[in-house]
């Protein structure tokens, strides 16, 4: 049986993809090596790094004076390190969900953090778009523009009066991005680019080594813009991330990819509404094209349990809705078919025939 993957992350990679990194593990670029033991000095893997660099500055069209880093430490560790390096005296943060949450706990460490808006008390059904408190005396505002556990997004680009970061781990590549209205995006990249292990940033050059604070070398982002690299990369899922960078560009790059995606949720979306047993749990305006959380009618609660085995069975894996909701959970990520979608609304339409 063919197993549909909606995992969260880590999340689904294009077979294509898998080949080729399966090949690399056998023999990397023909260096008779593995791409699990090549050193990361090496002509072959110096090339890897530049080309990806390079590659995601031409697939997002990011302008001069910006820099691509692929480091460790996931986006966790970017909740730190953002305010490590910017934050000199106040930021601005806008808490959107658990991880947007998490994020504004660490830049509390390192000064005084406004929250200017927030959903939670709604259990962040809808995404705060309080721009107007938004001030020029900011450090710099943070989102977190695509919300994994709770399914709400947002897909602009905000124009705001102070420099503005955004924590793009689960919708980056689904969507074009005005690059240079932000001053660094970062986003753990098992999502839509690799598996996990490394974490994209890609930062104003400018806006660094402003502030008076000792950083540890390793966390300072300026360490890390020599090509020379300043400490051993996450090799294999930089290689990987390159790979799936390089199918992007042949499906036709990013415009092509969002409207792939649009029509994925549209799809499910309209399924959910239409059908007696399901509805959404964020506003229409809101929602995400990436996580599409829904849950069971209130009448038909007792059937959650029912269907989620149901579905299970007909291959769809990793729907069940985050433990802090319930519910279920579709993630459509970039390398997830749309024959997976369809087969996913054929499991609704059938449970809804049952009962």
């Amino acid at each position: 049986m063919k197993k549909h993957n909606f995992s969260a992350g880590p999340s689904i990679l294009d077979e294509s993809v898998i080949r080729d990194a399966a090949s690399a593990v056998l023999n990397y670029n023909g260096t008779g090596l593995s791409i699990l033991e090549v050193s990361h000095r090496s002509k072959e893997f110096s090339v890897t790094m530049r080309e990806a660099r390079e590659l995601m500055k031409e697939l997002l069209d990011i302008p001069e004076g910006y820099e691509v880093l692929f480091l460790g430490g996931g986006a966790s560790l970017q909740f730190a390190q953002v305010p490590m390096n910017l934050l000199k005296t106040k930021a601005a943060y806008i808490d959107s969900g658990t991880w947007a949450n998490k994020a504004i706990k660490e830049a509390k460490l390192f000064g005084q953090v406004d929250v200017l808006g927030s959903s939670k008390e709604d259990l962040y059904s809808w995404y705060p778009k309080p721009w107007d408190k938004v001030t020029a005396d900011y450090d710099y505002l943070h989102i977190t523009t695509n919300n994994t556990v709770y399914g709400t997004e947002i897909r602009e680009d905000i124009d705001v009066p102070c420099r503005l970061v955004g924590d793009m781990s689960s919708d980056i590549f689904t969507r074009s991005v005005d690059v240079s209205k932000y001053d660094l995006i970062y986003g753990g990249a098992q999502k839509n680019i690799a598996p996990a292990g490394v974490t994209f940033v890609i930062v104003k050059t400018s806006a660094l080594d402003q502030v008076d604070r000792v950083i540890p070398t390793m966390l300072k982002y300026s360490s890390h813009l020599e090509e020379s690299m300043y400490n051993t990369p996450p090799v294999f899922p930089v290689y990987v991330a390159l790979q799936t960078m390089k199918w992007y560009k042949e499906l036709g790059g990013v415009k092509v990819l969002e409207r792939m995606n649009l029509e994925k949720a549209q799809m499910l979306y309209d399924e959910i509404d239409r059908n007696k047993l399901f509805r959404g749990t964020v506003r229409p305006e809101d929602r995400s094209i990436m996580n599409v959380c829904f849950v069971m009618n209130d009448e038909y609660k007792e059937l959650e349990k029912e269907y989620l085995e149901y579905a299970t069975a007909q291959g769809m894996s990793s729907i069940k809705g985050h433990r802090s909701i319930g519910g279920f959970r579709a993630s459509l990520y970039n390398a997830l078919p749309k024959t997976s979608v369809e087969a996913l609304i054929q499991t609704m339409r059938d449970f809804e025939r049952k009962h």
